[in-house]
């Protein structure tokens, strides 16, 4: 019988790397308005550095305040994979720091998000590898367990499961099921050719459409009036 709450799934149908690699350099924000607004990671998990993120999820589950599983989850994490731990938000013990995450960028793993804290700030913004994360403590985690490797986890208030595409940049992170990446991919794609010619448009002086601001106010039966408010 399944040991619920502590077992280890050892598999996971990883994506295609071509398709996975396939949204490196395509920002965030136009994924996500691709995905309409949803699957985006709560804003309260911030980057440590500037490094892009994007790899196959590799998920953990720990107990609050422990991190045993999570050590096994660096032996048996695949370069390429993004490790996501849900410590259920957790924000006074770090669950962890320095040395777990040096080892995991010298094993070629594409990231680690926590959902919870974690320490060594400074030294986190050194490394190569992507590391997000809630928040800081000095305070250390134990090593009990028990916990789950490669199920369904929580991460910012977005289920993740294991084989998820993970993409995160400066604005955030975002879960995308491979069953529907090729359509949010060449979607993402245009919707950044087509920002990327207004950007250029600004900046070379030309002028803007933007009478559909009136006429969507207008729908509203919004009410303008040329007078102070009193």
């Amino acid at each position: 019988m399944s040991n619920a709450g502590c077992r280890i799934f050892l598999k996971i149908n990883r994506p295609d790397r071509e398709l996975l690699e396939g949204f490196r350099g395509v920002p965030v924000a136009n994924i996500a308005d691709e995905m309409n607004r949803f699957s985006c990671v709560d804003a309260r998990i911030k980057p440590f550095n500037s490094r892009p993120l994007l790899g196959t999820a590799f998920t953990v589950k720990v107990r609050v305040a422990d991190n045993l599983l999570l050590h096994k989850a660096l032996e048996l994490a695949q370069p390429g994979d993004v490790i996501l731990v849900d410590a259920q938000g957790d924000m006074a013990n770090a669950i962890t720091g320095e040395i777990m995450m040096l080892t995991a960028d010298k094993k070629g793993l594409a990231g680690v998000v926590v959902d919870g804290a974690v320490r060594d700030a400074k030294a986190l913004q050194e490394l190569n590898m992507p590391v997000y994360a809630a928040g800081v403590t000095p305070r250390g985690p134990y090593k009990d367990g028990p916990g789950e490797i490669n199920v369904p986890v929580c991460i910012g208030g977005v289920v993740v499961n294991p084989g998820d595409i993970v993409v995160g940049d400066a604005d955030g992170i975002v879960i995308i099921n491979p069953a529907d990446a090729v359509s949010i991919q060449a979607r993402a794609k245009e919707k950044l050719v087509k920002e990327q010619a207004i950007l250029q448009g600004i900046r070379d002086g030309l002028p803007r459409d933007k009478s559909w601001v009136d006429k969507t106010l207008k729908a509203l039966n919004c009410e303008i009036i040329d007078d102070y408010y009193r």
